[in-house]
């Protein structure tokens, strides 16, 4: 992809990402990051409402379908380790209970949140001690 495609899908994706986060705010969610980069991978949206710490993977294509095929397996796994890291390093967020979001964007559309999108693996939350998921 040439520098030109780059920045026109950054701004899709920066242009997805404000409207997911404005539809969570009206939804009683509040943002704790966008854009959030750790050592071992970004997470889109870090919300929190309530007991629930949300991490948010936007997903912005020509539908919801496609939108949500494109959450692959092994972005699901970095989004977790992400999330690990996150919590490791912040004891105020290790007592929430953590969900894994998906919101889907398609033009013209509002976007669809889908709510617990998947779960961690069991083992690997055990291995993670007092945190609780």
């Amino acid at each position: 992809m040439n520098r030109e495609g780059r920045q026109r899908a950054w701004r899709r994706g920066w242009s997805a990402e404000t409207l997911c986060a404005i539809a969570l705010r009206l939804r009683g969610y509040r943002i704790l990051s966008r854009r959030l980069r750790t050592p071992v991978g970004e997470i889109d949206i870090l919300a929190r409402r309530g007991r629930i710490l949300a991490v948010v993977e936007v997903k912005a294509r020509e539908d919801f379908a496609s939108a949500a095929e494109s959450v692959t397996d092994r972005q699901k796994q970095r989004l977790i380790r992400a999330a690990g890291w996150v919590v490791s390093g912040r004891p105020d967020l290790a007592s929430l209970a953590l969900r894994f979001d998906v919101m889907l964007v398609a033009p013209r559309r509002l976007p669809r949140h889908v709510v617990d999108a998947w779960r961690a693996d069991a083992q690997w939350l055990q291995s993670r001690g007092n945190i609780s998921w």
